[in-house]
Order: C-alpha cells, then sequence, then structure tokens
C-alpha cells in the first residue's frame, strides 16, 4: 500500500506542478505559456469522451496495433528460431534480414503507400515492421543461448526434432522471447501513431495531428495522454501475460526498505590437545596447535 501511495503521490506532483508553471505563465528558458494548463486538458478530454470520434479512432488505432502486432509475434519468434537452429536458413535469410533491420519502420512509409492498395493495410503493415525485428533478435539469442545438455538428454531418451523443439527450445527462449514482446509493443505504439499523423484515416495518431493544424493545444495533450495510457495498458499485458507462461522460474522477492541480512560472523574453535601428546615436543598434537596457531 506504501509503495502505491508513493505512486499517486508523484503522479500528483507532476500534475501539480504542470498546473503552477502554465497556470502562472511561467518563462525562464522553455515557454510554459504556451502549454495548456491540466484543467483546459481536463475539460477537452470530457469533451472528447462523450462524441462518437473518440472511441472511433481509439477503436481504429487498437484494431491496427493489434493486428500487426500478432502477426510481428508469429512470424518473429518462427522467423528467430528457424535462422538460430538453421545454418541454410541463417545463410539465406539473415543478409537481407541484417540490411533492413537498420532502416526504421516510419521510414517504410512510401514504401507502403507505393504497395499496398490501401492506407489501412500500409499502417498495419508499418506496425508489424516496427515489432518484427524486436522479437526476431530477442527470439533468436535466446534461442542461442540455451544449454545444449538440455537438448543432447531429449536425444538421449529418443526425442527427436519435434520434441526438441517443444520440450527445450520454446520454453527455454520463452522468457528471452517475451522480453522481445516487451520492446516490439512500445516501438509499435511509436510507429502507428507515426504512420496515421502521415497517412491515416481515423485514429488517435490522425486526430492529434488534426488537433495540432488546427492549433487545438488542448486536444494534442488529450491524444499524448491517450497515446500514454493505451502504450501502458498494452505493455502491462504483454508483461503480465509472460509472467503467467513462465511462472516456472524462480522469481527473487523482493522486499522494499528490507536490508540484506548480515553474514554470520565465523567461530573457530581449537580442540585442546590430549595432554600425553601435548607433552611430547614435536609430536602430532603439538604440529595440529601449531598449524592452526598460523592459520
Amino acid at each position: 500500500m506504501r509503495r502505491y501511495v508513493l505512486r499517486a503521490v508523484s503522479l500528483a506532483a507532476a500534475l501539480g506542478l504542470w498546473q503552477a508553471l502554465t497556470s502562472l505563465n511561467i518563462d525562464l528558458w522553455l515557454r510554459f505559456s504556451q502549454f495548456p494548463t491540466v484543467t483546459d486538458v481536463a475539460r477537452a478530454f470530457a469533451v472528447r469522451l462523450s462524441g462518437p470520434d473518440y472511441w472511433t479512432d481509439l477503436t481504429d488505432s487498437l484494431t491496427r496495433i493489434l493486428t500487426g502486432f500478432l502477426l510481428a509475434a508469429v512470424l518473429g519468434v518462427a522467423t528467430g528460431v528457424l535462422v538460430a537452429r538453421s545454418r541454410l536458413a541463417e545463410d539465406l535469410l539473415g543478409p537481407l534480414l541484417e540490411v533492413v533491420r537498420p532502416i526504421p519502420a516510419i521510414a517504410l512509409v512510401p514504401v507502403a503507400i507505393l504497395l499496398f492498395p490501401s492506407n489501412e493495410q500500409g499502417i498495419v503493415f508499418i506496425t508489424f515492421t516496427a515489432a518484427f525485428f524486436p522479437v526476431l533478435v530477442s527470439t533468436r539469442h535466446a534461442v542461442r543461448a540455451l544449454t545444449p545438455t538440455w537438448e543432447e538428454a531429449v536425444r538421449t531418451m529418443g526425442g527427436g526434432r519435434w520434441r526438441i523443439l517443444g520440450s527445450v527450445v520454446l520454453p527455454g527462449a520463452l522468457p528471452g522471447v517475451f522480453g522481445g514482446l516487451s520492446v516490439g509493443i512500445g516501438v509499435s505504439w511509436i510507429c502507428v501513431i507515426s504512420a496515421e499523423m502521415i497517412s491515416g484515416q481515423y485514429g488517435v495518431g490522425y486526430r492529434t495531428w488534426q488537433d495540432y493544424t488546427v492549433v487545438d493545444y488542448p486536444g494534442v495533450f488529450v491524444g499524448m495522454v491517450t497515446i500514454g495510457v493505451l502504450g501502458w495498458v498494452t505493455s502491462t499485458a504483454v508483461e503480465l501475460l509472460g509472467r503467467r507462461l513462465t511462472r516456472w522460474l524462480p522469481r527473487t522477492a523482493y522486499a522494499p526498505g528490507a536490508r540484506p541480512p548480515r553474514p554470520a560472523r565465523f567461530v573457530r574453535s581449537v580442540k585442546p590437545a590430549p595432554a600425553a601428546s601435548a607433552a611430547v615436543p614435536g609430536g602430532p598434537a603439538s604440529e595440529e596447535v601449531r598449524d592452526e596457531h598460523l592459520v
């Protein structure tokens, strides 16, 4: 409960600082006088929620992001496993993927406009491309990092390729796969909003750009807040799904504010030597006592 209270306090403090800087028209170096206040954005948000366009934009953006992301998740995992497990696939697909991967997905907007017959399909393509490469790279590295002993154990018990794939490769690479999915969903939101701004019809990004062109700055911030909330919800959903599917992994318990336990102090006890042996100089007991003393 204390952690949730601290998070709420930090958010309230940020909103309070925003309200103070904008309502007082502070212009030191950053021009906060050009920003709308928190109350202006809240009023614009209430007006948008009562109209049908907001929900239409929300539905269109979610449809585009989920379609492209699901395609990227399936094809990215499959391609990553194939490239990591097959030398032939790595030789055939590796050079092409490495050449295309550094190209920003948003730079492919002209290609999508020329290639696809509708803007809707082009935006889904941009979203797919943005999420595909993070998933591919994470899956490839996760598969290559698996311990060969597990595969050898399955082979020893008579398992074939599909058994190894289902029992070793996919479960072992699952944490790395979900790491790529978490990155991919965030990059997808960035690119889908940018694509909607350039060539979209309806959508959160399209509406945000339209508000900017008509100098409706509270509406711009409504779009920004919507994008942030949608990105947070989808990223959290991917993370929770990953924890659910990898619940067999050992977890490290985190206790906020707890100090690590102090290591136990080592106390060495020396057994007294027998009297008969200790009386003899150079005997075994005296040598043992001398060695312990040196240690």
